[in-house]
């Protein structure tokens, strides 16, 4: 009977130490976890290998709502400069375009709801200005405005907020 209570007793103690003393495995795991997180910011986004590492960029929107590219890599934590030219014929006040680059995780739908009901912020709502890393002007045929800031490491969306313009009108920037 005393071989049938000591058989529990052991396995429990085993247990116990095997959970036990484990902080710096969960640590290194931790740091794991994070080191390849960094290493796929990238990996996510179809293509990124084609595009060249610049952290000077250069954007034209048109009549057709589209963005000459959608696609561009800098450098984490140094100073991105952005030129954005409203490449269209059509005026400002039906086909005005911007470029508004956004944190990662704001919901592309809920802001350009928003963004449609701010005619007189530019379409850059001040109710959602916390989602908002950098915007140009809202520019009219011919226009070109200039824009820097800096990104940490991680993806961006990047879209024009007039009206209607986000769904079709949207890109990426990759930071790494």
């Amino acid at each position: 009977m005393k071989k049938l209570f000591v058989l529990p007793v052991i396995a429990l103690a085993i247990s116990f130490a095997s959970c036990g003393g484990n902080s710096t495995t969960k640590e290194n795991s931790s740091t794991a976890e994070q080191t390849t997180s960094d290493a796929t910011v990238a990996e996510t986004i179809p293509g990124i290998e084609n595009v060249e590492l610049s952290n000077t960029l250069v954007l034209e929107g048109n009549d057709a709502m589209k963005f000459d590219k959608n696609l561009f890599r800098v450098k984490a934590g140094e100073s991105v400069e952005l030129t954005f030219k409203n490449a269209g014929s059509m005026p400002k006040e039906s086909m005005g375009h911007n470029v508004v680059i956004l944190k990662p995780g704001t919901d592309l739908a809920t802001f350009g709801g928003e963004a449609a009901a701010a005619k007189a912020d530019e379409y850059v709502p001040k109710s959602a200005l916390s989602s908002v890393i950098a915007h140009t002007k809202l520019l009219g045929p011919g226009e070109t405005d200039k824009i820097t800031f800096t990104l940490e490491k991680g993806n961006y969306d990047f879209i024009c907020s007039f009206p209607g313009h986000y769904g079709v009108m949207q890109g990426k920037i990759v930071a790494e």
